[in-house]
C-alpha cells in the first residue's frame, strides 16, 4: 500500500493520468480494474477514473509494492552537462538558447545529453527540482526546435506554468521570430507567403503545393529582408505557423533555399564555401496574450532577444 498526497505540480490531472505517472510499472489494464474495485481510492473514498485532483488529496493506492516502484530514470540526468545559456529566467519559466547540435528530447541515437537532461540536471543543481519530491511532474519544454536549429526554447518549471505556455503557443499568443540566410535576394523585401505543406515522416522531409489537399496543411511565413550581400540575404522569419520545416521547405520553394541546409538547399555548394550548417536560428520570442495568463501574467509584452547569432555578424556585420 502507497500513499500520495497530491502537490501543486499534480493538482488538475486526472485520477487516472496520475497514476500512470505515478506508477509506470502497473499496467493500464489493471489500473483501471483497481479505480473500480475501489483499491485506489482519493481521500478515503470511491473514485471515478475521471476524477480531477486537487491540491493536498491524498491517493492511497492498496496494490503490491513491487507495482508502486517508480524506478524512472529521472536521475540519467546526471549524466549530462549542465551547462546552459540562459535569456531569462524566473521561478516559473526558463527561457534557454539552445546552441545548434544538441537535440532538445532523447532519440533513438542520444539518449544523456539533451536540452531537457541539461536542464533537468541544471534544476536540480539549484535545488529547485528533485524527483524524489515530485509525483507525477517533470520540468518540460513548452516549444521544440530541430537538432540544427539553434535559438530560444520555453521551459516550464511547474505544471502550471506548462499548461498556461502550451496554451498560448496553441493560441498564436507567443511570437516567435527567425534569423536564416537565404541564397539570392527576393524580388520583394517583405511578404506573406502561404502554401500547403505534406509531411513524410518515412523520409524526415516535407512537400509544398499551391493546392490543398486532404493530406496538405496550410502555413503562412512571413519574410523582412534585413541585409544583403554576395548573393546572400539575411531574412527575419515571423512564424504564423508552425510546421514541420516550415521555413527552410517554404524558402526553397520560392527558390531561395536556406543556406547551408542539406535537406531543401545547396549543401555540397555550401559546404564548398566553408558552411556546413543550416543558418536559421530562433532568436526573438515576445509574449502577447490577449487572455488572461494567471500566474505569467507578468510575462505579457515582454520580448527576450538572443543578441550574438553567428551569421549574422559573420556574413553581415549586422548587429541585432
Amino acid at each position: 500500500m502507497k500513499s500520495y498526497v497530491i502537490g501543486p505540480n499534480d493538482a488538475g490531472q486526472r485520477l487516472d493520468k496520475f497514476i500512470t505517472k505515478a506508477a509506470p510499472k502497473l499496467p493500464k489494464s489493471l489500473m483501471y480494474r483497481y479505480i473500480r474495485t475501489k483499491h485506489i481510492k482519493v481521500n478515503g473514498k470511491r473514485a471515478e477514473i475521471s476524477t480531477r485532483l486537487s491540491e493536498g488529496d491524498t491517493v492511497d493506492a492498496y496494490i503490491n509494492d513491487e507495482l508502486l516502484e517508480n524506478n524512472k530514470v529521472e536521475f540519467e540526468f546526471l549524466k549530462a552537462s549542465d551547462k546552459i545559456d540562459i535569456v531569462y529566467e524566473d521561478e516559473n519559466i526558463l527561457l534557454v538558447d539552445k546552441k545548434q547540435g544538441l537535440l532538445v528530447h532523447p532519440d533513438e541515437n542520444e539518449y544523456t545529453d539533451t536540452l531537457i537532461s541539461r536542464i533537468h540536471h541544471y534544476l536540480y543543481k539549484k535545488g529547485e527540482y528533485d524527483p524524489k519530491n515530485e509525483n507525477s511532474f517533470t520540468p518540460a519544454l513548452a516549444n521544440r526546435i530541430d537538432r540544427n536549429t539553434g535559438g530560444i526554447v520555453i521551459a516550464a518549471k511547474n505544471a502550471a506554468a506548462l499548461r498556461i505556455l502550451c496554451d498560448k503557443i496553441k493560441l498564436r499568443e507567443i511570437e516567435k521570430h527567425y534569423l536564416a540566410v537565404i541564397h539570392g535576394k527576393p524580388k520583394k523585401s517583405h511578404d506573406v507567403l502561404t502554401g500547403f505543406l505534406e509531411k513524410n515522416d518515412s523520409k524526415n522531409k516535407v512537400y509544398l503545393s499551391r493546392n490543398k489537399t486532404d493530406a496538405s496543411r496550410t502555413i503562412v511565413t512571413e519574410y523582412t529582408v534585413l541585409a544583403s550581400k554576395n548573393n546572400l540575404t539575411l531574412i527575419d522569419v515571423n512564424l504564423h505557423t508552425g510546421r514541420t520545416h516550415q521555413i527552410r521547405a517554404h524558402m526553397a520553394s520560392i527558390g531561395h533555399a536556406l543556406l547551408g541546409d542539406g535537406k531543401y538547399g545547396k549543401l555540397k555548394q555550401d559546404k564548398a564555401l566553408g558552411f556546413n550548417k543550416q543558418a536559421l536560428y530562433s532568436y526573438k520570442l515576445s509574449f502577447n496574450f490577449t487572455t488572461d495568463a494567471d500566474i505569467l501574467n507578468y510575462l505579457n509584452s515582454k520580448t527576450f532577444v538572443v543578441k550574438n547569432v553567428w551569421f549574422a555578424e559573420q556574413l553581415f556585420d549586422y548587429k541585432i
